[in-house]
């Protein structure tokens, strides 16, 4: 009796051991996962903490190139006031010695002891005593440029991101967005502008945030960000002329990001349609014909510019004078956003120009005179402008014969088409055109 029990109780306390055994069989694994947790956290740390100094060095990368953006705004800013108060110390320096010779001169005439010959140029003299005077109150003993910088970094919406700058904690949230689908027939070309239209798939039922829009170089180059927002409809403009672009589009939310739609190529524009440009021109040009044709109301030289800027490609358009009295001499020529509009084309350094009167013509850059030129303009005269930025020069032509030799060599940047004249010049603008004859047969030769 005892030696059963004996053995039925050795049964139980057996398999209780198998079962004790198996849990201590788990333990030890699970010991070696923790163990191989341990390892894997210090890895990771290691992973995480680079990844955070590159995320930290990447803001400050991105702070320092701001700041030398930023830096080279303030030079410009800089120069640019240097320049001003400079040219009207030079203008004023001349006008100056002009009223002292006029003076000097007058009171020599007074001493001279000679009635008959005073009395036959003292008129002349008080009317160019009076038109002096008269010159120097318009406004010519007032600076034009203030000295202050009127700048001021709004830094502080950046130091408050930087003070709320924290770790997101990752959570399970919903699937990322799919390819949203460009809908080609709203997306089209004008101009050098770009219009994409795109909506996410029918059937799609995930929330998004926004979508990125991405352009190409429009030389088969890297790709690069021109829209980030909720919008499906983007227009891109300041887009090279006669060029080939690629564009393609993604959705994002908190998710992550959707693989891109499928790319469309579009073509820009072969050739430039444009019009003069108000908002830039100064406040003495008068415009007509739907921002075409533009004169002026002063009997100084005033300066308009064109709506399209040219960075690449090869650009021509016209302008028939439509007015020409009294032999003025109007410029013609290419120049930068910031030119002088209140002086002939060509004055400064911010534009190259041909100036013309009835009978000749010179190039003018930064105040150098170049390359004159026999024959001029007359009512009903047509001025050709040829802007080559493949082989970065400037020609000019009169009634499609070409003026001169290549005007200038060189350029590169933003040029936009640009015109100065006074009242007694009109003149119409004509673009979209043809590269002219004399220029298309030499770029034929070999």
């Amino acid at each position: 009796m005892e030696r059963g029990q004996i053995l039925s109780l050795s049964s139980q306390l057996s398999q209780a051991l198998n079962g004790l055994s198996d849990r201590a069989k788990e333990a030890k694994e699970f010991l070696v996962q923790l163990r191989n947790m341990v390892q894997q956290i210090q890895e990771n740390s290691v992973e995480f903490e680079a990844c955070l100094v590159a995320q930290c060095d990447a803001l400050i990368d991105a702070l320092n190139r701001r700041k030398a953006q930023l830096l080279s705004r303030v030079n410009k800013e800089h120069e640019h006031k240097l320049k001003v108060v400079r040219d009207q110390i030079s203008h004023c320096t001349v006008k100056l010695r002009q009223t002292t010779g006029l003076m000097e001169y007058c009171l020599e005439v007074i001493k001279e002891n000679d009635p008959s010959g005073f009395l036959q140029i003292s008129d002349a003299l008080i009317r160019r005593v009076h038109l002096t005077e008269e010159q120097w109150g318009k406004g010519t003993l007032t600076p034009r440029m203030t000295t202050d910088f009127d700048l001021n970094l709004d830094n502080a919406p950046l130091l408050q991101s930087i003070h709320q700058l924290d770790f997101v904690q990752m959570k399970v949230s919903s699937p990322v967005p799919a390819p949203p689908i460009l809908q080609l027939e709203e997306c089209c070309t004008h101009n050098n502008s770009a219009t994409l239209s795109w909506k996410q798939p029918p059937l799609s039922t995930v929330q998004v945030e926004g979508y990125i829009l991405e352009l190409d170089d429009g030389n088969g180059g890297q790709f690069r960000e021109v829209y980030v927002g909720k919008e499906t409809m983007c227009t891109v403009d300041g887009l090279h002329f006669n060029s080939t672009y690629s564009a393609r589009v993604k959705a994002f939310n908190k998710s992550g990001v959707s693989p891109y739609s499928k790319t469309l190529v579009l073509q820009t524009s072969e050739v430039a349609w444009f019009s003069f440009d108000p908002a830039s021109a100064h406040a003495d040009i008068i415009f007509s014909n739907d921002n075409l044709t533009v004169t002026c109301n002063s009997y100084d030289d005033r300066v308009v510019l064109g709506k399209t800027g040219f960075s690449k490609g090869l650009h021509y358009w016209e302008l028939s004078i439509d007015r020409y009295d009294n032999h003025p001499d109007p410029a013609f020529g290419v120049a930068r956003i910031d030119v002088l509009k209140d002086a002939m084309l060509g004055k400064d350094d911010k534009a190259w120009a041909m100036y013309v009167d009835n009978n000749r013509s010179w190039f003018m850059h930064n105040n150098s005179h170049t390359n004159r030129t026999e024959g001029g303009i007359t009512k009903g005269a047509t001025v050709g402008v040829l802007l080559d930025l493949t082989r970065r020069t400037l020609t000019f032509s009169i009634n499609e014969d070409q003026q001169g030799p290549v005007a200038f060599e060189n350029l590169e940047g933003l040029f936009f088409p640009a015109v100065s004249l006074n009242r007694n010049v009109q003149v119409t603008l004509h673009t979209g055109l043809p590269v002219p004859e004399f220029y298309a047969s030499r770029s034929a030769m070999p």
